[in-house]
């Protein structure tokens, strides 16, 4: 099947889409270090992660989720931190934002230079 194919009796909006995720976590100071190793482990175990920032009380991530809507990418970016507590060792932080936005709308950010920079370099760095 080539890219852009449909199932029959799939409509549009039925597809998958791309969308760009921003989560903002913050919560009681962490060692700089165990901070960094987490988001490194998370984006190990998780390698659509494009890009975390972090200090010893906040951490950002961006990526692109794959979802049929906003509703579904939404979703699974407010279950990411706690799912993965555990096994990345992440700290206990909550969640203070989310932004999904689809991804014309980021590129015609991007292209009218506001919103976030393009993610470059891509993976874990400190704010």
């Amino acid at each position: 099947m080539a890219a852009g194919d449909r199932f029959e009796g799939e409509k549009p909006e039925d597809l998958p889409r791309l969308w760009h995720v921003t989560l903002s976590v913050s919560g009681e100071e962490a060692p700089l270090k165990e901070v960094r190793r987490a988001l490194e482990q998370l984006a190990h175990d998780h390698p659509f992660l494009l890009t975390s920032r972090y200090a010893n009380d906040h951490a950002e991530i961006r990526y692109w989720e794959e979802a049929r809507d906003l509703h579904d990418a939404a979703a699974v970016a407010l279950r990411l931190w706690g799912e993965h507590r555990q096994t990345a060792g992440l700290p206990p932080w909550e969640i203070v934002g989310l932004e999904v936005i689809d991804r014309q709308t980021y590129h015609q950010r991007i292209a009218e230079g506001y919103g976030p920079p393009p993610a470059s370099p891509v993976g874990v760095h400190p704010f």
